[in-house]
């Protein structure tokens, strides 16, 4: 039986802000997104990582997509993206939204899984590589603190499945197989821990259901994390903000016309309302 995420439960962990501090007290993020042609999955987690509070972002990214870049998100920096893994410098790292199938890329998402120690969030096609190039077993023995945030195909393929039903049934499994936070989106998207911990979120809306929506949660889920909550709570913090940032969305454009460009501006409007409340 699942637990709620609901606003109480958030509220009493989101944490304000202190008057005295500065940007690197929030989290300092990369983001390892965007390949040639998507570049807009980029942009999308780039504006849900600032929106929810990181204190410093920077994209590594093909050279090609860099102006792109830095037009459309100016206060994240950019990199071109080579084959090092970064050192432990970064609170968070996001791996996945727009990478495309490359080989190169999937040898360093091998690498961050053997050599890097410190979180990490697993999104689309970095979750897509992990099945593709046979990774699960990197993913299940990493030292890094993971969530992961598929959606109920993603979670097939990382279950080794035809199809998933049950949405709190994958999120349980694919935390208890891989030792991972698991992030399972959705219709009550569900939240489950390796001890067996579940909850289920309470807001969101069908109007999310569109693409571009996921990029924003690895962005937000980041910035979260990366601002010191335990990886569990940041897991299901996000999603309610997320979700809740997906509802204001509808209330202004309706479930039809709302975009996943909408969703990074209201999630600080969103984060705003839970703090005042």
């Amino acid at each position: 039986m699942s637990e709620k995420i609901d606003l109480a439960f958030v509220k009493s962990r989101l944490k304000k802000r202190n008057s005295d501090s500065a940007k690197w007290d929030y989290g300092k993020v990369l983001l390892f997104t965007g390949s040639l042609g998507m570049a807009g999955a980029a942009v999308l987690c780039g504006r849900g990582a600032v929106r929810a509070g990181a204190g410093m972002a920077r994209y590594s990214v093909p050279e090609e997509i860099i102006p792109i870049l830095q037009i459309a998100v100016p206060e994240i920096m950019c990199e071109n993206r080579d084959l090092t893994v970064p050192d432990s410098s970064y609170d968070c790292v996001a791996i996945g939204p727009g990478l495309g199938d490359h080989e190169d890329d999937a040898r360093l998402i091998f690498a961050f899984l053997h050599d890097y120690r410190g979180r990490i969030v697993i999104d689309a096609d970095g979750l897509n590589d992990i099945v593709r190039y046979g990774m699960g077993p990197d993913l299940a023995g990493s030292e890094a603190d993971i969530i992961a945030t598929p959606h109920m195909g993603e979670a097939a393929r990382l279950l080794g499945i035809e199809r998933a039903n049950d949405r709190e049934k994958c999120a349980v499994e694919l935390a208890a197989k891989y030792g991972i936070t698991a992030i399972v989106k959705g219709p009550g998207t569900a939240v489950a821990s390796p001890d067996g911990k579940l909850m289920t979120n309470t807001t969101g809306n069908a109007g999310m259901a569109s693409g571009g929506s996921g990029d924003v949660l690895t962005g937000i889920t980041a910035a979260i994390f990366a601002q010191g909550y335990s990886v569990f709570d940041a897991a299901a913090i996000a999603v309610f903000i997320h979700g809740m940032a997906g509802d204001r969305c509808a209330d202004k454009y309706g479930e039809t016309g709302m975009s996943s460009a909408d969703i990074p501006d209201e999630t600080a409007l969103a984060i705003k309302d839970i703090v005042k409340q």
